[in-house]
């Protein structure tokens, strides 16, 4: 009972703090807005094979949008993050968009282009734990690729080169869950 309580005046107070506007929510992306990341996936390296890029990034947009609709996008992240931790929402935390994002674009069974996890602020006390999918030229490592991360607009499409992105500091996913579990095996 004492958790409700608390998991409602969190939200009340960042309800306050961030205003009661709401989250992008589902939003249809322009054929130009397609034709740009498609642009930089395939500029990824050479052997990206053009069409693969253009449907990569087609199905990015769409995905996001479909995922907006799903999870019942309302709210900034933060706010809806409250609302699927309270029970209100289904779900919509930054971990089901990377993962929903990933398991839709691996369904291509791409040949030119590779799938990654990835994790920041896992260590940060200050900062919430943020995770995304991004994409790469086969092969190469996460950082040569491009973040895909519908959470952070709240359901529309944010996207940059990862060496790009400065917002976040990235870390492979299998690295972070290594350390986690790592630190739990201590504790006992």
């Amino acid at each position: 009972m004492l958790r409700k309580f608390w998991g409602l005046l969190c939200f009340l107070a960042l309800s306050l703090v961030m205003g009661c506007g709401t989250g992008s929510g589902p939003v249809t992306a322009t054929p130009d807005e397609v034709q740009e990341l498609a642009v930089a996936i395939a500029a990824l390296s050479p052997e990206v094979d053009p069409e693969e890029a253009y449907r990569a990034a087609k199905i990015s947009f769409e995905h996001s949008r479909e995922l907006a609709i799903q999870y019942e996008i309302t709210d900034p992240p933060l706010v809806h993050n409250s609302k699927v931790n309270m029970g209100i929402k289904p779900r919509g935390l930054c971990y089901h968009w990377a993962q929903d994002m990933e398991k839709r674009l691996k369904a291509e069974r791409f040949e030119t282009l590779d799938l990654h996890r990835a994790i920041a602020n896992a260590r940060n006390p200050f900062r919430i734990e943020h995770s995304t999918a991004i994409i790469s030229a086969k092969g190469a490592d996460m950082y040569d690729g491009i973040v895909l991360d519908p959470w952070r607009l709240g359901g529309q499409l944010f996207w940059d080169e990862l060496r790009d992105d400065t917002r976040y500091k990235w870390v492979p996913r299998e690295v972070v869950m290594d350390q986690k579990r790592k630190l739990r095996a201590q504790e006992y």
